[in-house]
């Protein structure tokens, strides 16, 4: 059996979702497990998701409307036991600081360069003990 990492994606933007899904592919390097998505456009949504368990990486828009993956990413850092590692995805690289502030794990620029994102990801996936399916 293949190890499998579940990522949440948050974003009200259905493109900055599919541009994540996309960057992934089935796997975000050779070395890392093969990815299944939750995604999730409300940031109720994602509390609900997280309150269920079984998610590996959070991957959180900075830019959704009507509360940004920022705040979202402070939210769940706060209020979720053993919250996820999170991949902030900020409008601008000048936005880094603010990924900082919301305790993000890592960052990416807006839109997403699959290379940079990958990378990202996989790195945070590898920081993690993935389960066996």
């Amino acid at each position: 059996m293949q190890a499998t990492a579940t990522v949440l994606v948050y974003s009200d933007d259905s493109n900055t979702r599919e541009q994540v899904r996309l960057a992934t592919g089935r796997r975000p390097a050779p070395d890392a497990p093969v990815v299944e998505f939750v995604e999730c456009a409300t940031p109720a949504a994602v509390v609900r998701e997280l309150d269920k368990g079984g998610i590996d990486v959070c991957v959180l828009d900075g830019e959704a409307v009507p509360m940004g993956g920022m705040g979202v990413c402070r939210q769940i850092k706060d209020e979720i036991f053993e919250c996820p590692p999170v991949l902030l995805l900020i409008g601008r690289p000048q936005d880094a600081w603010l990924a900082t502030w919301s305790r993000a794990d890592a960052a990416v620029a807006l839109p997403v360069e699959p290379v940079e994102f990958a990378s990202a990801l996989a790195s945070l996936l590898r920081g993690r003990k993935i389960v066996s399916a």
